[in-house]
């Protein structure tokens, strides 16, 4: 067929044959159709077409027939198997069955224009590194101790490693992941990733990494794998590009994490049984020391004193459990599942009236700055409590009398809600400022030495703000006060379009 790549599309749809003709007739190529997988093998076999585009479902020998077929020919054509049936299972059938790539009914001329020049691109890449192997035998010297160095790179990782290519197909794995996850046993050249893990949503996630679906933002999320018995294992993937910046596949290391699991949920058992024994005796105790401080009349200042801290203490160990109780929840995943569209206006004008007395018992003005037309926000109406009451109350507790706490929410921008939260209390110091977020961290001088609080607070605000995919920052100088910064996400509105 000369220098022009040779196409056949087999489909028992007239209107479908002659859609794909006269949209490829654009990528300088020799289109020919065939309404059958019969035909079409005929076809083929007497031209030799580089590329085939075939439809599954078809009268007579349909395309998974063909695929079988085209498998047992020397030199087979690149398969695109064009299908109505377009799940996850018959995709990744079509691929084990040899397909090199997947369109779905109903789609666009320039979407077939598309697939079609990147098979084009690929059988051209075949046909220059046959002549490269051809005309330079010597190179293929260099080649093999190219391959040999990145071989001991990657069997010396202690990780499970594998490598696909854009398709989900396995070009590269280790020891490691053979002993695994392929039973100590290799695959057939180009097997699948099903092949080695039966896991559909494993197999989304790799596809997602190796068609580039995450190069836009950069953040590729990771994939916790669990399979039969208790073993886990945490997957991160990265993309493999070429000089061009385009994506060639992924390249994945997968760490068992079964002893960290068994871990967590020993502390988390641990910190629950406690928490749940000392609870209820604390709250006791708390009452009890509130019943003698009423009945206290004939006991002087001092001892009142004492009676009131120690209500005070019992109270703040309660809080304590109540914060590591929250902590747990948050970090075993199961907050942030009650969501719903959250009026951010009425919500913090809520919060705020209700925190007013609070302020006022400590001779503080708290005011909110709020329009009424504030977008509704996808959230946890209780994560939302816990963020803005967490930082409201500390703005109070530490604020001193006659300060001011002011309130503060705006869309600074499409897509995200700002609120903060600022006081002219005591501030504090850079060094301070660093650790905040820590978990029990606790800023000890004298004006906050008889301030109660558990110093997990402001953990369990960022978890949850993180949670939600926003973030928070905080500005703050002694003696001037802190401003702690909310930016939430209002939600993705856009609705995309089938072709």
């Amino acid at each position: 067929m000369g220098d022009l790549l040779g196409v056949l599309v087999v489909d028992d749809e007239e209107d479908i044959r002659e859609g794909c003709r006269r949209a490829l007739a654009r990528c300088s190529c020799e289109v020919e159709v065939a309404p059958n997988g019969q035909a079409g093998l005929s076809c083929w076999r007497k031209r030799r077409h580089e590329i085939l585009f075939l439809d599954l479902k078809m009268p007579g020998m349909d395309g998974m027939a063909v695929l079988e077929a085209m498998g047992k020919e020397e030199n087979p054509p690149l398969i695109i198997v064009i299908t109505g049936f377009a799940t996850v299972d018959s995709a990744i059938l079509a691929m084990k069955a040899g397909a090199y790539d997947f369109i779905a009914k109903p789609f666009e001329p320039e979407q077939i224009r598309l697939v079609a020049r990147r098979a084009s691109d690929h059988v051209r890449i075949v046909q220059k590194a046959e002549a490269l192997r051809r005309e330079r035998e010597r190179t293929l010297e260099d080649l093999g101790t190219e391959k040999s160095r990145v071989a001991a790179i990657v069997e010396s990782l202690p990780h499970g490693v594998v490598v696909t290519n854009a398709y989900g197909m396995v070009v590269l794995m280790n020891s490691v992941f053979e002993k695994l996850f392929a039973g100590g046993r290799e695959g057939e050249p180009q097997s699948h990733i099903s092949t080695y893990i039966d896991d559909s949503e494993f197999c989304l996630w790799i596809n997602s990494i190796s068609t580039g679906l995450f190069m836009g933002d950069g953040k590729i999320p990771s994939y916790e794998l669990r399979l039969s018995g208790e073993a886990f294992y945490l997957a991160r993937g990265q993309h493999v590009l070429s000089g061009s910046g385009e994506c060639l596949g992924s390249v994945v290391t997968l760490t068992d994490i079964t002893s960290l699991k068994t871990f967590d949920e020993m502390k988390s058992e641990f910190v629950s049984k406690v928490s749940h024994e000392l609870r209820s005796p604390l709250t006791t105790i708390c009452h009890q020391l509130s019943l003698v401080e009423e009945k206290a009349g004939l006991l002087d200042e001092e001892h009142r004193g004492l009676l009131s801290r120690a209500r005070g203490k019992a109270g703040a160990l309660i809080d304590l459990i109540g914060d590591l109780l929250d902590l747990q929840r948050i970090e075993g995943g199961a907050v942030l599942d009650e969501s719903s569209v959250v009026g951010l206006s009425d919500f913090l004008g809520n919060m705020v009236s209700f925190l007013s007395v609070r302020a006022q018992a400590q001779n503080l003005s708290l005011e909110l700055d709020a329009s009424d037309d504030l977008p509704g926000i996808q959230a946890d109406p209780a994560a939302l409590e816990s963020i803005f009451g967490n930082l409201i109350t500390n703005a109070i507790k530490y604020t001193g009398s006659g300060g001011h706490v002011k309130v503060t929410a705006k869309t600074p921008g499409a897509g995200v809600v700002r609120v903060s939260v600022e006081d002219d209390g005591f501030g504090m110091e850079p060094s301070d400022v660093s650790k905040i977020f820590d978990k029990f961290y606790r800023i000890k001088d004298d004006k906050r030495r008889f301030i109660v609080g558990t110093g997990l607070g402001l953990s369990i605000v960022r978890q949850l703000v993180e949670g939600m995919d926003g973030a928070i920052a905080v500005e703050s100088s002694p003696g001037v006060g802190s401003t702690f910064t909310v930016t939430l996400p209002v939600g993705d509105t856009a609705a995309g379009e089938t072709l």
